[in-house]
């Protein structure tokens, strides 16, 4: 549902709500607890389950947070609102969004990834002669601005791809569903569901992760400041982000669910369980091992760097480990 929201509109109405002047930073609660404001990148849904069970089930508070989730939607870019201190954590969609940060020098962090792999997926049409990824090769394909400067540059110097495929994917459907050549974008949790839904038919679907793309996903960006001041409220929230997600995925997702519902009322219990369904079966939180949720290597960083730099994305000299830190995702000393 949120492929790539990385939006630069104004976000003048969330920041005001939640402005510095009006708060003192992670500030101790009433119940003594450290506030924390934690900016998703979309409406609630099943991709932040782990966050709203967290909520739901007090792995925030018995850690010594107060958490408020700040829903994201088309109006919020997260991080702006993290850059001008509107909000204390954040979610980062994608790898592209963390490396980008680092080179703007914005004092933020990646601190964890709860998605170990990109859901990010193509889409065809049945019966079309397109088994595998690189059959998509000539033929259009939707794609948001967001996606043209992400990860359509790693399928362009994987499979050959060129600029002259893309067409404008403004998340509508319509265009692919009247036009059996065109492919289109999507996340393996989302699209794929509706457009069976709708259309009465199931679409090829191709999972960038598994077939090479190396970028993380759901990120928790926190703001260095923090990181810097209260380094335990950073690995509170991570702990219990991760537990929020084994419990979401492996337990009862009733609790996490009806916040979801609540922040969202346009979502609905079927979409839930199938987008649940598919985190699971497709390893996306965990890559098939509850051990590595929230996890980060320099190794997989250092995967995506070369990938983006190579691709002329970012120069050679950047220094893009400044872009994360694993001291939040490892035992603590």
């Amino acid at each position: 549902m949120k492929a790539l929201r990385y939006l630069a509109i104004a976000f003048a109405a969330l920041a005001c709500a939640c402005s510095p002047a009006d708060r003192t930073d992670t500030a101790a609660g009433a119940e003594g607890l450290t506030t924390i404001r934690f900016a998703t990148d979309w409406r609630a849904q099943a991709e932040h389950g782990g966050f709203y069970q967290a909520l739901a089930n007090g792995e925030y508070e018995k850690r010594g947070l107060k958490v408020e989730i700040v829903q994201g939607g088309p109006g919020v870019n997260v991080p702006q609102l993290l850059a001008a201190g509107a909000v204390d954590m954040g979610m980062g969609s994608n790898s592209f969004i963390v490396l980008n940060l680092a080179q703007e020098q914005a004092p933020v962090t990646a601190v964890a990834a709860f998605m170990q792999k990109d859901p990010q997926v193509l889409i065809a049409h049945p019966g079309q002669g397109i088994e595998t990824i690189a059959d998509l090769k000539g033929r259009p394909i939707l794609l948001s601005d967001a996606s043209v400067t992400a990860f359509w540059v790693w399928l362009k110097a994987k499979y050959g791809f060129t600029d002259d495929q893309v067409r404008k994917y403004t998340f509508n459907s319509a265009p692919f569903l009247s036009d059996k050549r065109v492919a289109q974008q999507g996340y393996v949790t989302s699209e794929p569901y509706t457009i069976e839904k709708e259309a009465g038919f199931a679409p090829k679907v191709f999972l960038l992760a598994d077939n090479g793309y190396p970028g993380y996903a759901t990120m928790v960006l926190a703001r260095t400041p923090l990181i810097a001041e209260n380094p335990e409220a950073v690995r509170a929230f991570v702990e219990a982000s991760a537990a929020g997600w084994r419990d979401y995925l492996y337990g009862d997702p009733s609790a996490a669910d009806a916040l979801i519902r609540a922040d969202n009322p346009e979502m609905t219990q079927d979409v839930l369980d199938q987008a649940r369904e598919k985190l699971k079966s497709y390893g996306i939180v965990d890559g098939g091992d509850p051990a590595q949720i929230g996890q980060m290597t320099d190794a997989r960083w250092a995967e995506f760097f070369e990938m983006a730099r190579d691709q002329g994305v970012y120069p050679a000299t950047m220094n893009y480990r400044a872009a994360y830190t694993l001291d939040f995702v490892q035992p603590a000393p």
